[in-house]
């Protein structure tokens, strides 16, 4: 019995078109990198941000942080000027977000020879007899020091008023890091026990709150880099 032959469109199947494939383009533009810029923090004399300064080179590399030095008398204008600011309260104002961050103890800073460094810790009613010597920026406000008496000259910037007391002239009263800040070989300080603390804070402007002032913000409050906000 004779077989048919098979058509030829049977014997040679039509070829597969071929698959698509992704066209590699070796000449499409990068992505562009981030503009260079830096994160300004203020940072009022005695306030201690090493710690979260590691954390920040730790975790933004690429952002160098600026610190710039401000004075607590001018620290409101300040803040405009950095993208945010370690600074002393009292400041009130509406539109700055503002983090208290930790209390400052208060010291009585007097001359080595001083009767009062006998003690380790003073009490207000130990000063009773002491000249007091005025500070420029007096952080801690009026003080309640009864039987005391004020320095018959003008108030001194901090580490002027230490040098003084290091003569036996008078007393210091100043939170414990700029007694520690001016720190002198001629003089010493005790915690004043029952004395007003000063509070440090972080703050800045509510309509400057950017990535950066994010970022910053959890290192200080100890979130991680894959922490949520």
């Amino acid at each position: 019995m004779r077989r048919n032959k098979a058509a030829p469109a049977e014997r040679f199947p039509p070829r597969k078109p071929p698959k698509k494939t992704a066209k590699v383009v070796f000449d499409a533009p990068a992505a562009a990198p981030d503009e260079p810029r830096s994160f300004r923090l203020g940072v009022v004399a005695g306030a201690t941000p090493g710690k979260w300064i590691d954390a920040w080179k730790e975790r933004m590399p690429r952002v160098p942080l600026e610190l710039m030095p401000i004075e607590v008398a001018d620290q409101r204008s300040a803040i405009d000027a950095v993208d945010a600011a370690l600074v002393r309260l009292p400041i009130s104002d509406e539109d700055l977000h503002v983090i208290p961050l930790y209390d400052e103890r208060p010291v009585v800073v007097a001359g080595i020879d001083s009767h009062l460094l006998a003690a380790e810790e003073l009490m207000v009613a130990d000063l009773d007899g002491e000249v007091v010597i005025g500070l420029v920026d007096d952080v801690l406000g009026p003080l309640d020091l009864p039987g005391t008496t004020p320095a018959s000259f003008a108030a001194l910037p901090a580490d002027e008023a230490i040098a003084t007391a290091a003569s036996g002239v008078g007393i210091v009263i100043v939170p414990m890091s700029l007694a520690r800040l001016h720190h002198r070989k001629d003089a010493d300080y005790r915690v004043l026990a029952d004395g007003p603390t000063s509070t440090v804070a972080l703050v800045w402007p509510r309509d400057r709150t950017t990535a950066d002032v994010e970022t910053f913000v959890g290192i200080v409050r100890g979130r991680t880099a894959n922490s949520s906000r």
